[in-house]
C-alpha cells in the first residue's frame, strides 16, 4: 500500500508533509509534489501535515482520483527527491482558500 498525491497539491506545493516523512518519498517539480510508492512505507504522518488535504490512503482514494496512483509513480521516477521544507509556490494561499480549506 501507498499514500498519494492529489491535485489539491497542484499550484500550492505547500511542503510541509515532508519534513515529517521518515523516508525521503516525496519528490517535486514546478507545480506539486509526488510520492515515491516504492519508497513510501505508508506511515501517515504526511497526512495530517497537508494544509490542502491533497494527500490520500490508498485505501481512502476517492475513485475520481484514482489516475493519480499512476501520475504519482511516473513522475517520482523522473523528478528530484525534496526532503526539506520550503517556501509554497506563489499564490497558494489563494488557491488554499479556493479549495476552502
Amino acid at each position: 500500500m501507498t499514500t498519494i498525491v492529489t491535485d489539491n497539491c497542484k499550484g500550492c506545493r505547500f511542503t510541509d508533509c515532508v519534513s515529517v516523512c521518515p523516508v525521503a518519498c516525496f519528490h517535486y517539480d514546478d507545480e506539486m509534489l509526488y510520492i515515491d510508492p516504492d519508497v513510501c512505507i505508508d506511515c501517515s504522518a504526511c497526512l495530517p501535515e497537508c494544509p490542502v488535504q491533497a494527500i490520500y490512503e490508498l485505501d481512502d482514494l476517492p475513485e475520481d482520483k484514482e489516475h493519480w496512483i499512476e501520475i504519482n509513480a511516473e513522475k517520482a521516477a523522473e523528478l528530484p527527491v525534496i526532503e526539506e521544507q520550503i517556501e509554497p509556490l506563489p499564490g497558494a494561499e489563494e488557491r488554499k482558500a479556493e479549495l476552502g480549506l
